[in-house]
């Protein structure tokens, strides 16, 4: 290859080289992004799956403690009042403890799978 004599020759030079490079990053870019939502939708349907099925367990436990305690009462308004009681302290602390317990472990764990993805 000649020495190009200044800048306009160099780029006309190497025009479909640099073409080909811009053309293979911008489909590096584009496979990242696609690879990123799909696996941010395949953790959105499981996310979305455990939470019903935990709904469900927890609207059978609910029930099945409601039903024992109405039976060693002898009382179903006592039964399932408790059983309200008891759900309604467990949302409460959930609700109080939400960050160390769900936002702050989200969180590191969105930041560290992203950059391990950038490695």
């Amino acid at each position: 290859m000649a020495k190009p004599e200044n800048l306009a020759s160099f780029i006309q030079e190497n025009k479909d080289l640099l073409k080909e490079y811009l053309e293979t990053r911008y489909e590096i870019y584009r496979l990242k992004g696609v690879r990123t939502v799909s696996k941010t939708a395949g953790y959105l349907v499981w996310i979305i799956i455990s939470l019903f099925l935990l709904f469900l367990i927890i609207i059978f436990g609910g029930m099945t403690l409601a039903y024992w305690l109405a039976a060693y009462f002898n009382s179903m308004i006592m039964g399932f009042g408790f059983t309200a009681l008891i759900i309604l302290v467990v949302f409460g602390l959930l609700a109080a403890l939400r960050n160390p317990l769900f936002i702050n472990p989200i969180m590191r764990s969105i930041i560290n799978r992203n950059a391990n993805d950038e490695r």
